[in-house]
Parts: structure tokens; sequence; C-alpha cells
């Protein structure tokens, strides 16, 4: 029996790879003669770059930038040289894993180490960018990534605006002229279709899990709205809502092109042609819900192994609400860890033996 096996990540306690390893120790606790292959998964937030470099020939490059808060913080991203392609993580220069939980502050919140980021890529010879935006501590509209390129963000009397989306208060004129002129092609990888405003915008849909009160988002939800109005850009396009605006900045001002961060890494991992021959299909993430099918990276294997006619498992650390969607939609089964625990190796044992509980059946 051959099976591929490709998990997601467990936010806060398994990366995608030990989440996979550790269902491939359950499955051959069962099925000792099984086949067992596991690529990583990833949807454009943490972990992704990480998840495609082993399948590309790319070099790592390491500096030092400017942290969410404005601290320096370390941060890095591939570059495959073949094809002149820097593959860079937001979460790495401006993530919400960089801020400790007590110094949470989404007005600060600056997307420019992101844009150093950028900017040393193409200064090393980038000629596309492939930004994974998931994962952001930020509501900028990706103001601070225009200005680390050059950009000029003001407010009515010629000053530079604030880092933040407090910035966003003050702005009164948004001048691309000192822009790096160099930018080359860009695609963001991205699993939110929220657009930047409204009800199900950046502010009021990811505000409060980055430390926004619901008056904080309605604020900010009002910034980001006459940001887009002086710039004569559309608030309520679908996926520009992602990263807290920066998809919106990519696209409207350097014309990115939004493309699923989760179809970006099976790509690369070559998951298409593993999935179609094979026999089942196992993935999953930490929490599966009714949120699974909007285009988030298990869903998107799912989808890949009902192509192909596959059984298709998803394991996950809890079910939330609306879970029995995703039977809907075409998982077999999802079942969620026999013990779910955000220490780590309590974690792995529970994916492991939940993975021995789910193939038990298979060895007989």
């Amino acid at each position: 029996m051959k099976i591929t096996v490709a998990m997601d990540s467990f936010k806060g306690s398994l990366t995608s790879t030990e989440a996979g390893e550790a269902v491939k120790r359950g499955i051959l606790r069962a099925v000792p003669d099984a086949e067992v292959t596991v690529i990583p998964l990833a949807d454009g937030g943490e972990g992704t770059i990480d998840a495609i470099a082993p399948y590309i020939k790319s070099c790592r490059r390491e500096l030092v930038v400017t942290g969410p808060l404005g601290d320096p913080v370390t941060a890095y991203y591939i570059y495959e040289p073949a094809s002149k392609t820097a593959y860079i993580e937001m979460a790495k220069a401006s993530g919400l894993t960089l801020v400790p939980a007590e110094r949470r502050d989404v007005y600060r919140a600056t997307s420019y180490g992101t844009g150093e980021l950028m900017k040393d890529a193409i200064d090393h010879g980038a000629e596309r960018l492939v930004i994974c935006i998931g994962g952001s501590a930020t509501n900028d509209g990706g103001a601070g990534m225009l200005q680390a390129l050059g950009a000029r963000l003001t407010d009515k009397d010629g000053n530079d605006i604030r880092a933040g989306a407090i910035g966003l208060k003050d702005l009164d004129r948004v001048d691309l002229s000192r822009c790096d002129g160099r930018v080359p092609e860009i695609t963001v990888a991205s699993d939110v279709t929220n657009p930047l405003c409204g009800p199900d915008g950046a502010s009021h849909v990811y505000g409060p899990q980055k430390g926004a009160t619901y008056e904080m988002a309605e604020e900010m939800d009002g910034w980001l709205r006459s940001f887009a109005a002086l710039t004569g850009k559309d608030p309520f396009e679908e996926g520009t809502g992602a990263a807290g605006g920066m998809s919106f900045a990519l696209k409207n001002f350097l014309n990115a092109r939004i493309r699923s961060g989760a179809e970006i890494v099976i790509e690369a991992t070559g998951a298409e042609s593993l999935i179609r021959d094979c026999d089942v299909v196992v993935t999953g993430e930490g929490r599966m819900d009714s949120q699974t099918l909007n285009g988030k990276a298990p869903y998107r294997i799912m989808e890949l192994g009902k192509r192909y006619g596959k059984v298709v498992a998803g394991i996950t650390g809890i079910l939330g609400e609306g879970w029995e969607a995703c039977i809907d939609a075409g998982f077999n089964s999802v079942t969620p860890l026999i013990e779910p625990s955000m220490d780590r190796e309590k974690a792995l044992r529970s994916v492991e033996d939940t993975a021995a509980q789910v193939f038990a059946g298979y060895g007989t």
C-alpha cells in the first residue's frame, strides 16, 4: 500500500515535517509493510519557504532587518539562481511570532522589514519575487514595505507618516516616484480571500489575533479605507486583505499577482505526481472546521486526492465548528487527536497514536 502524507503545521507545536513524520510512524505501527512518503505542506504562512527549500536548488540569505515593532531581527529568504527567484516569507521579518503576547501592538506593527528583504533580494539580482504573506503582526496596508522600497508616504505637512497602522491615520499623499525602479515580477502566496476593508476585511477578521479590540479594528478599517480612496484603489477586492493589507499594496502598487500559497508549495514539492500514484492520502492541520474549505492547504490536497480517486484521511489537532463540511466536501474521514496538546513532545506522540488508530483496520 502506498500512502502519501502531506500535513500542514500544527501552529505553536509542530512543523509540517514533524507532523508528517509522526503520522508516518503511526501508519507503520499499524501497517508495517506500507510505503509511506512524507511531503511538507504550507499555504503561504509560517514555514512556507522551509517547505519549498529542499525541492529547489536554492541558497539561503540571512540579514538583520527591522522587526514588527522596530527592533532589529535576523531574518532570511531563499534564492534560486537558475530562475533568479527569491522566496520571501513575511513571517520571518514581520511575523506575529516575533512579538511576545504582552507586547503586541497592532497600531505600531510595521511591514518595513519585509520590504527590506525584498530590496536585498533585488540588490542581489532577483528578477522574480514570491512573497509568502501569512502570519504577519501587521495591519499597515503594506505601507512599511513600500517605504522600505523608497516610496514616500507623508502627512499634510509633508512629513513621513509614523510606522504601523497608526501612520495611515495621518496619511495625505503617496509618492511612488522614488520607489525602487528595479522591482521585478512579484507573486503573492496567500490562502486568504478577504478584502482589505469591511466586516470581512483585514482589521475585523485578523486584527483581534494581533491585539486589536473591536473599537481598534473599526478605526483601522477606516484608515485603510482612506488609504484606498486616496490612491483610487478598490478596498473591497477579494484577496487584498491578507497580512493586514500587504496583498493590497503588493497588487495595486507593485503589480503583483495573487496565487494560492498551497498550490505554489504543491507545485514545488511534486505532490500531484505522488498523490496520483498512491492509494491513500493523509492531510490535516492543527484545527479543521468549515474554514478549511476556504482554500487552505489540506483542502487543496484533498481536491487533488479526489481528482485521482484516492481515499483521503484528515488528521487534526481539534475539530472546529462546521468540520462536518469537510466530509461533505470529499474527505473520507477527519479524526481529531486522541490527546490534543501544545507541548511538542506530547503532540508528536498523540499524532502518532492517532494515525495508528486511523490505519488499524488497514493492516488486517
